[in-house]
């Protein structure tokens, strides 16, 4: 460990003096992964192969569910398989890229992958940020205003709701993906985690960050911030209604609904705030890795399995789809 410790230290060192002598910009970065001891990465390789091989198999069979299922042709099974998908996409972003590296031994990512890598996973989570806000308003209308939910969550405003999602998390990704194109990397090309985001970046920056972070911090509020409070208006509303409700049993179901939901929010807001509130913490790269991990492979691994836990329907879906019998009308 020691030996470890002293070869990075020296390593980092050699970078530092070595461009800063020559004044040579950053080409490519060298992603240190989960781990550095050689004798962990087969296994570090299978356990991330298996959780990559069911969480796109566990989404996909989600999707094909609402798909196929007659009884999940509603708006909240609709907003529910365009959360399969992009869990499907976020892992994707990350996770191959990284078990490529574990098998061909090559830990370096040119600068254009890199920037590329992080614009599609910020274009992902963001939509994901607008979608859980979108399933919460559902959950609103569907319980608070059953007698005008058919109208106001119709085909065409679940599309508008998704289009608007797509767009504005397009819209972050990108302003984020420019403003980190406009720092200059010239020194140390080394980071300690196993794909590239802003946090990581920015402590690599030769330039200033101070206008990044505040970018960071601006966008983070807008993006996440206004989407946590109408979530939380929408469940406050929620729970006053169904506490109305008379029967135990009503009110059994109707918090069923979203018990999911919540704690889908609950994990992915979470590792976010931890993720981007923390800039500057050089010490805490490896228990970034710990968060990053739940980000982009926990959770939506667990979504599946969260949204159908409690769910007999989509339980009953799942089982026709996987079976390939369908119920006999």
């Amino acid at each position: 460990m020691r030996k470890t410790s002293y070869f990075r230290g020296f390593s980092r060192e050699f970078m530092e003096s070595k461009f800063e002598s020559n004044g040579t910009a950053v080409t490519e970065f060298i992603l240190l992964g989960l781990v550095e001891t050689a004798g962990l990465q087969p296994a570090i390789f299978v356990i991330f192969l298996f959780a990559y091989l069911l969480t796109v198999g566990g989404n996909l069979s989600i999707l094909a569910a609402v798909l196929v299922e007659p009884k999940l042709h509603t708006p909240m099974y609709f907003f529910l398989g365009n959360l399969s998908m992009l869990d499907v996409g976020c892992i994707s972003v990350t996770v191959p890229s990284m078990l490529g590296r574990l098998l061909s031994h090559k830990r370096t990512v040119p600068y254009g992958a890199c920037l590329t890598q992080l614009f599609f996973f910020h274009q992902l989570a963001g939509v994901d940020c607008f979608l859980l806000t979108a399933m919460a308003y559902d959950r609103f209308l569907a319980i608070c205003r059953p007698l005008t939910y058919s109208t106001r969550m119709n085909h065409s405003v679940q599309r508008i709701l998704v289009a608007t999602s797509w767009a504005c998390a397009f819209s972050n990704a990108l302003t984020h993906t420019v403003a980190i194109s406009t720092l200059n990397f010239c020194g140390p090309n080394v980071i300690n985690h196993f794909y590239c985001d802003l946090p990581q970046l920015f402590q690599l920056s030769c330039s200033s960050t101070q206008l990044n972070e505040l970018l960071l911090f601006g966008l983070g509020v807008l993006m996440a911030g206004a989407p946590v409070i109408l979530i939380v208006t929408s469940y406050i509303n929620v729970a006053a209604a169904v506490l109305r409700i008379q029967s135990s049993e009503g009110r059994k179901k109707a918090f069923s609904t979203c018990s999911s939901h919540l704690t889908v929010v609950g994990i992915f807001y979470g590792t976010g705030v931890f993720s981007y509130m923390r800039l500057g913490s050089v010490e805490a790269s490896d228990k970034d890795k710990g968060i990053g991990i739940l980000n982009t492979v926990i959770s939506p691994m667990l979504n599946p399995l969260i949204y159908s836990l409690r769910n007999p329907d989509v339980q009953g879906a799942l089982r026709r789809v996987l079976t390939g019998k369908r119920d006999i009308a």
